[in-house]
């Protein structure tokens, strides 16, 4: 059977990830595609191109020379690049696509230059503002004004640095490693902070809660708490293997002749490391959990979930988009 007429009998359903994404596997094939930093390459034409062809397929409008695995290419671009409830365009360097190579030139930084005070706060306070980008770009739905940005991107800057230059004042005298693993710290406890200030509107209005048909039918507070713990668990998942693995890497080479006599060179190992264990953290980090989370009838408030039951045709499944 040709791949053209593969394409126009099996007709694949885009409403969906390409992959089961209530198991564990398919999730993170969906997001190794979506995190891919070679979708960066794409200009704004190529994307729009990209979202065009999805939308005319949603629409019934197939070419004939489109193939299935064309599309399938389309709807993962289209995924990396613009946001799932908005359609809005994201920011490049806010893209998931971006993690790998923004997370890897950051996290080398911190990892390498964190015994200075100045190099602490100039390392903390990069890695905060990429995170506040980060975490505006990807948050669900539509909310997030700019002062709510500005807010949560001082309190954790203030946390990051608070936790950094705190911790280093008192393992001066620890053994090596254990002064390599404060920026593991402050980056952990920056995420605590960062992410729910940045959503603290969800916290006090709610999360939109959707039906099968992905339309909005309510808000729910108690889902945000839900929805914004597992985005912390899986940002603070995503920098474990980097800022835990690495330190004791580094801490045993640090011993050796070579690197003892070319101590320059732990800047640029550090951050190819960093590349090569987040282009695999990033993507599983995100498939901890499900994107589009089921919420039952009994995580929503109680006068909510009375409202939805007494329309004429009740939701039977409800879900909530966590962010990223």
């Amino acid at each position: 059977m040709s791949e053209l007429v593969k394409t126009l009998v099996l007709r694949p359903d885009i409403s969906k990830p390409k992959w089961d994404q209530s198991t564990f596997e398919g999730r993170a094939k969906h997001f190794f595609a979506i995190t891919n930093p070679l979708n960066l390459f794409y200009g704004g034409n190529q994307l729009d191109n990209f979202k065009k062809i999805v939308e005319d397929y949603r629409k019934g409008s197939v070419s004939n020379d489109l193939t299935v695995d064309q599309l399938w290419k389309a709807k993962h671009v289209v995924d990396s690049a613009f946001h799932p409830s908005t359609g809005e365009k994201m920011l490049m360097v806010g893209r998931m696509s971006a993690q790998v190579p923004m997370n890897m030139a950051i996290t080398g930084g911190m990892l390498t230059f964190y015994k200075s005070p100045m190099a602490v706060i100039f390392w903390q306070w990069l890695n905060q503002s990429f995170n506040a980008v980060v975490n505006y770009t990807n948050r669900s739905g539509d909310g997030g004004s700019v002062s709510q940005l500005l807010v949560s991107y001082c309190a954790a800057t203030g946390g990051a640095l608070t936790a950094a230059l705190g911790l280093n004042s008192l393992v001066k005298k620890a053994p090596p490693l254990v002064g390599r693993l404060v920026p593991f710290v402050a980056v952990c406890v920056a995420n605590a902070i960062n992410i729910p200030m940045m959503r603290r509107g969800e916290l006090t209005e709610g999360i939109d809660i959707l039906d099968e048909n992905g339309q909005v039918i309510g808000q729910s507070p108690g889902v945000a708490k839900s929805a914004i713990s597992q985005v912390v668990v899986s940002r603070v998942f995503m920098a474990t293997p980097t800022f835990a693995f690495i330190p004791v890497v580094v801490n045993a080479l640090e011993k050796r002749p070579y690197f003892k006599a070319n101590p320059k060179m732990f800047l640029p190992l550090q951050t190819i490391l960093c590349g090569l264990v987040l282009s695999v953290s990033t993507p599983v980090g995100c498939a901890l959990f499900p994107q589009l989370t089921p919420v039952t009838f009994d995580q929503i408030e109680p006068e909510l979930a009375q409202k939805l039951k007494n329309l004429p045709n009740p939701p039977k499944q409800l879900y909530c988009n966590k962010g990223l």
